[in-house]
């Protein structure tokens, strides 16, 4: 599935890949549906069909991820919405586990998110997870997101690696594929990103897996880890 004698370095996604997708996932088609209608006074329905098009059409586009964007866009503070339900921000399983043996293992772990800074700030608050990397990048640094060709080139000018030893684990598909396109080496797809969302289909060429803990005992074999305590 993976080969994890061949790796230097590891690009995680965040939301869906280390982080429950159901805080987004609750917070788009569910509270921010909610407040507009309060703030527009209109049902969370007619929110809902005023709000989603909106989005949906700017879907693989930066704007799509840009806290900035959505709050000029819909007049709402959404920084200020998302952490109204921040005790819903939570790591999937094994995720910390997994972390820490890479950690083991030698390998450089850099966190590589679509992720707008501010909510980003927000999860770190409540999850401490950027102390359990090595880095992490916002595509928004790039001024581009990661499906963008592009993305990648620049990438590797701000965190300088080798493709071909480099992994990509993400849940979203166009991401993969814009990645192995660029040349990065392996990739590796999550494929039940939200806890309560049924698990998606998996991918018609790369290896894809629920949850972390189907690849520990080859990562703890292949890289020669001491067993957990």
């Amino acid at each position: 599935m993976v080969n994890w004698t061949k790796l230097d370095t590891v690009f995680l996604d965040m939301d869906g890949t280390l982080l429950d997708l159901h805080f987004d996932t609750h917070f788009w088609l569910e509270h921010l549906p909610r407040r507009y209608a309060e703030h527009h006074r209109m049902s969370p329905e007619q929110a809902q069909a005023r709000i989603l098009p909106m989005i949906q059409a700017e879907r693989g586009s930066l704007n799509w991820y840009c806290t900035d964007y959505w709050s000029d866009r819909l007049n709402l503070d959404i920084t200020g919405l998302k952490a109204e339900v921040g005790d819903r921000i939570g790591f999937r399983p094994h995720a910390r586990e997994f972390l820490a043996r890479l950690h083991q293992a030698g390998l450089r772990s850099i966190i590589v998110t679509n992720c707008h800074p501010d909510p980003l700030a927000l999860k770190f608050r409540h999850t401490g997870l950027d102390r359990l990397v090595d880095d992490v990048v916002s595509s928004h640094t790039l001024g581009k997101p990661k499906e963008d060709a592009s993305f990648w080139d620049d990438l590797r000018h701000l965190q300088p690696h080798d493709p071909e030893s480099t992994l990509m684990v993400d849940d979203s598909f166009p991401v993969l594929d814009s990645a192995i396109a660029a040349g990065i080496g392996q990739a590796l797809a999550i494929l039940a990103p939200d806890s309560r969302q049924p698990e998606q289909a998996q991918h018609p060429e790369l290896p894809g897996i629920r949850h972390f803990d189907e690849v520990l005992p080859t990562l703890a074999a292949q890289r020669s880890l001491p067993s957990p305590p």
